[in-house]
This record gives C-alpha cells, sequence and structure tokens, in this order.
C-alpha cells in the first residue's frame, strides 16, 4: 500500500518501521542467548507505539512473552489474538483476578493482601501468579521478611495459585558506572530464588529490563523484560554511550502531521495565545492541527522545532490544545497539506531524546504520552 492510501483522511499520525523493531529483536535474542526468554513489554500503548500492533508483530517475530500493566492491557490483546504468554506487570483489583484466569493471564502478586485476593480468586483454576520481590527498589513488591511466609502460603494453597515465576526490579541499572546497588539487588534477589528452590518451586526467574539486559548478563536468569530497547531507543545517556558502537539499536517512531494554513503575516504581528511571541519581521506562518491534547508538550511552546521539506521550523508562541503555528519563512515552495514531521526517529535534532532535553523530561515521557487515539501506521 502506498503512503498516499496510507495516511488518506488522517490529520497526524505515528509511523513505525517493522524492520527496525525486528532488528532490535534480534539484537537482543543474540545479547541474552537462545536459552533465554524475551518478554516483549507492551505497557502504556508499547511506549506509544500501539498496544496491539507492537504485540501482534512481536508475537510474530518470535517474543516469547507479553508485558502489559493492566488487566484491561491484557484482556484487549486476547481479544485480538495475542495467544503469548501475558503477564500483567502492575496492580490488578481483587474483583478482576478471576478474569485472569478465564483469559488465561498472568498476573503479579506483590503484597499479602493480593495473595489473599488470588487465592479466593482462584478457587475454580488455579491463578498463574509471578511473585515480585522488592529487592531494593522500595516501589512494589514483598520484602525480605515476608520470605518465609509467602512460601508457606504457596504451598498452603497449591490448588488454587500455581507459582509461574518470581522477580524483581533494578532501581539504579543505567548508569554502568555504579554497579554496586544492582549486584546488591541481585545478591538479594539470589536468596530469594534459592529459598523458593530449596522448597522444590519450579519457575521463571526473571530481573533484568533493557538496561539490566545489557549491563548485567548475570541477572539474565530465565527471561529478560524488553522495553524501551525493542524500540529503539536507550534507557540512559550512559548506557548509550557506552554501548552504541556494540549494540546496534534502530529507533523506529515519527509523528507526522500536516500543514493546514498558511498565512504571509508582517512584521510585529503576535502569534498565538497572550500574544507572547511578535514577529521582528516579515514572516510565513504554518498551522498544525495538533497540540498538547495530542501529546505535543506544551513546554515546547516558542522553542520546539517541525520539520517542513526537510527544514527545520521553529513553534511560534504557545503551545495549543490543539494546534501550533510554526515558521516557515525558510521553507521554499510550500503549499497547505505538506506532510510535517514532529518526531524524527534518526534525526538527532527531532528525535525523543532531543525533544525531551528541550522539555526538561524523559524520553521515554515523551514517547508514551503521544495520545493513543492517533493512529499508528506499521509499515
Amino acid at each position: 500500500m502506498s503512503k498516499e492510501n496510507i495516511i488518506k483522511g488522517l490529520r497526524t499520525w505515528v509511523e513505525v518501521d517493522k524492520k527496525a523493531i525486528a532488528e532490535n529483536i534480534s539484537v537482543f535474542r543474540g545479547l541474552v542467548g537462545g536459552s533465554v526468554k524475551i518478554m516483549a513489554v507492551a505497557k502504556s500503548n508499547a511506549y506509544g507505539h500501539g498496544l496491539v500492533d507492537f504485540s501482534l508483530f512481536a508475537q510474530g517475530q518470535k517474543a516469547d512473552w507479553i508485558g502489559v500493566d493492566s488487566i484491561v492491557e491484557a484482556k484487549a490483546l486476547r481479544r485480538e489474538g495475542i495467544k503469548l504468554p501475558i503477564l500483567v506487570l502492575g496492580y490488578t483489583l481483587p474483583e478482576r483476578m478471576a478474569e485472569t484466569g478465564v483469559e488465561d493471564i498472568s498476573i503479579t502478586v506483590a503484597t499479602p493482601q493480593q495473595f489473599q485476593s488470588a487465592i479466593f480468586a482462584g478457587q475454580g483454576k488455579p491463578l498463574k501468579i509471578h511473585i515480585k520481590v522488592d529487592t531494593g527498589m522500595h516501589r512494589q513488591g514483598f520484602l525480605p521478611e515476608d520470605k518465609d511466609a509467602i512460601v508457606t502460603l504457596i504451598k498452603k494453597n497449591r490448588y488454587t495459585v500455581a507459582l509461574e515465576g518470581l522477580y524483581t526490579h533494578f532501581a539504579s541499572a543505567k548508569n554502568p558506572a555504579f554497579p554496586d546497588s544492582v549486584k546488591e539487588q541481585i545478591a538479594c534477589f539470589e536468596e530469594w530464588k534459592t529459598r523458593f528452590e530449596r522448597e522444590g518451586f519450579k519457575f521463571i526467574s526473571h530481573a533484568a529490563a533493557t538496561a539490566g539486559a545489557i549491563v548485567f548478563p548475570q541477572a539474565h536468569y530465565d527471561m529478560v523484560r524488553i522495553g524501551i530497547g525493542l524500540y529503539g531507543l536507550w534507557p540512559s545517556k550512559e548506557i548509550r554511550r557506552a554501548f552504541r558502537e556494540k549494540i546496534p539499536l534502530k529507533p523506529s517512531l515519527s509523528w507526522k502531521t500536516i500543514l493546514t494554513e498558511i498565512k504571509k503575516l508582517p512584521a510585529g504581528s503576535k502569534i498565538g495565545y497572550d500574544g507572547v511571541e511578535t514577529l521582528s519581521k516579515d514572516g510565513i506562518v504554518g498551522i498544525c492541527p495538533i497540540g498538547y491534547w495530542h501529546g505535543y508538550p506544551r513546554a515546547l511552546s516558542s522553542i520546539g522545532a517541525v520539520a517542513v521539506e526537510g527544514v527545520e521550523c521553529r513553534v511560534l508562541g504557545r503551545v495549543s490544545m490543539d494546534m501550533i503555528s510554526v515558521d516557515l519563512s525558510g521553507v521554499l515552495k510550500v503549499k497547505e497539506g505538506n506532510e510535517v514531521s514532529i518526531l524524527e526517529a534518526g534525526n538527532e535534532n527531532l528525535d525523543a531524546y532531543a525533544v525531551a532535553s528541550l522539555c526538561d523530561t524523559s524520553h521515554y515521557e515523551i514517547i508514551t504520552r503521544i495520545n493513543p487515539l492517533i493512529k499508528r501506521v506499521y509499515r
């Protein structure tokens, strides 16, 4: 299908490069080896890349698991034909736990209260659970003093809950220059793992996300959970600097819109709400139908940039809810309907890192906050 047919009728859309994602999956396969499973983390609308489209593609590329945040995401994937094992990484409401057994969805259990809810919900069929342990991040998970009690509970309730996995999450894996805290977390996780194995349990052990998989091979265990890396982005600038020559990640997301109006304005014209931008000379101003509702940060007012015909064009004035104004003065032969690049994979001036830097935030936030109602086009 031609590009013109794909975008017909769309004012804004997100393009996702399938080849880039396939190559990124292959890179991590090579990194962790054939015996280690890869969980493709698709939470938060697949980091802005489209929950269903990404998961279907990852399944076709032989990912082993899909990781999501909620039962809502997991059920959506089951409806769309995802057959892979799915783990809900986030909190599952007690009243919805029974649904996970019906849909063959695995859930995270991280507190004694959640465990009791899982016991109650699994009366008809044992629920598949992954025990999350807090080895030092102090966010989600059982504490070390819970170890004996949870082992006893699992043994006592083996007909209502089935221990499928044991996992943790690293708090500071994104700077390879300071590995000590992660090594301490690994040591703590090993204690949990040994305790469960001593009781005869068989389970999937997993600890490393993208950063951990790259920096700490000793933490690959049975499975790694790869999120940001599968989309071709680095978890941190420190890891990017240290490994970009060894690990060829390819960014996959570009965000596009169109020019809907073009106007010539004289010097002194004030642009947008409250007239915070005044043209210093005669100029050409273009209007694009995206704004902060679509996920384009208001923080980019007067400092952001887009690309038209390969020329970078500064955002003029305040970013509105549904529109931005841009300076087209440097673009030749511009016309209404021209394509505009908002984010551009591989363009260091317009990629997620550059936009995040201007907003003083994380590139994770930039891509995940792109409105999920915007169509994702996989090509």
